[in-house]
């Protein structure tokens, strides 16, 4: 993991940088990423006194920083050395020429983007097992489960996403008749709308349309939450004060979405049904007693079994994918974003992954 040189601290009336480490050639490009990271909307106070060693190369890119801070903001600077100051002093004296920053090119941004998804794969599967060890722990312990957290976030989870799962399972499961009813009615198998509804809303369409949702609504949400901890350090102020973070945070959202999410599926398949119907009504004429009796027949317990497996799965990777991203957000607010951002791509594209394995695996077992 790279070494941090830059921590912000923020104040009512002004922003506190500290320096640290060696500022020096081998760091300036590291440096470089944290430091614009910088917001420049209070005064700034800048503390050396953690910069264990420098060059002219570091010197030279603080330089480079205070220019362009003081063009937006005031600026001081304190807790520099003697040693600092001359050589500050000696490169401020002689006119230097900017030197032109270098393109990256197309490889470099490609190696570099592969290390990031690299370290980006080896901190979650290290999330995954230290939340593990607590999840066995607290299992062996039930005294240790939060269940008022886990009823409070079943109600901020699931039954507040209500509404917006049924208006889209409704309109998800009458695209599908109206879709399938044009093809069917061309060979006069019209009442066969009433499996395509069925079995891909209940085996497929539900869960996965649900785990979207809800990977875009709660899991965002799980990022931003534990984000805004860690930047007002209220996670370091749990760990000081020797509460596990993960007991107190993560598991009471992981078992709140697991338990929401299967129940979620099952009214977003009952709402997708029925958009179905709706349609295949004013599309074909399908009375709803003859969708219900043809349903009766083709709709087997088993499709709604095998779509309902994957809800606790797909809860798992939004719940853990939205508080792994939510515990990386640094001291800047710009990474609530991006780290918010994140999470909804990285959960749906896991959500999607896996359903297609399932799909995989219940064709290689013949369900």
């Amino acid at each position: 993991m790279n070494r941090q040189f830059l921590k912000l601290k923020r104040d009512q009336d002004h922003l506190s940088i500290i320096s640290m480490g060696d500022w020096t050639l081998k760091s300036v490009r590291q440096i470089e990423k944290e430091w614009r990271k910088i917001p420049v909307d209070k005064e700034i106070i800048w503390d050396l006194s953690g910069v264990e060693d420098f060059d002219s190369a570091g010197v030279l890119l603080f330089i480079e920083i205070m220019e362009y801070l003081k063009k937006r903001t005031a600026v001081k600077v304190i807790g520099y050395s003697s040693a600092q100051k001359e050589m500050y002093d000696l490169l401020t004296s002689h006119s230097l020429d900017p030197v032109p920053q270098r393109k990256q090119g197309f490889i470099e941004n490609i190696g570099k983007n592969t290390v990031e998804v690299y370290r980006d794969m080896k901190d979650f599967i290290t999330f995954i097992g230290e939340l593990f060890v607590t999840l066995f722990h607290t299992l062996f312990n039930p005294r240790h489960i939060r269940f008022k957290e886990m009823v409070y976030h079943i109600h901020q989870s699931g039954f507040n996403a209500l509404i917006i799962i049924g208006m889209t399972s409704f309109l998800v499961g009458m695209v599908i008749a109206y879709q399938g009813s044009v093809q069917l009615a061309k060979f006069g198998a019209d009442i066969f709308i009433v499996d395509t509804v069925g079995i891909s809303i209940v085996r497929e369409l539900g869960p996965m349309i649900t785990a979207i949702v809800i990977a875009g609504r709660s899991g965002s949400a799980y990022t931003a939450e534990i984000g805004a901890m860690k930047i007002t350090e209220e996670i370091a102020a749990m760990r000081t004060m020797g509460f596990d973070p993960y007991n107190f945070l993560v598991l009471p959202r992981i078992f709140a979405l697991m338990i929401s999410l299967p129940l979620l599926i099952f009214f977003a398949d009952l709402i997708g049904i029925f958009g179905g119907m709706v349609a295949s009504q004013m599309q074909l004429g399908i009375s709803f007693s003859q969708f219900i009796e043809r349903l009766y027949e083709v709709l087997e317990v088993k499709h709604y079994i095998l779509g309902m497996i994957k809800g606790p799965v797909f809860a798992f990777l939004i719940a853990a994918v939205g508080c792994f991203r939510g515990f990386q957000v640094s001291d800047n607010t710009e990474s609530i974003g991006l780290h918010t951002t994140a999470s909804v791509v990285n959960s749906i594209f896991l959500v999607i992954a896996f359903d297609a394995l399932f799909s995989v695996i219940y064709t290689e077992l013949d369900l």
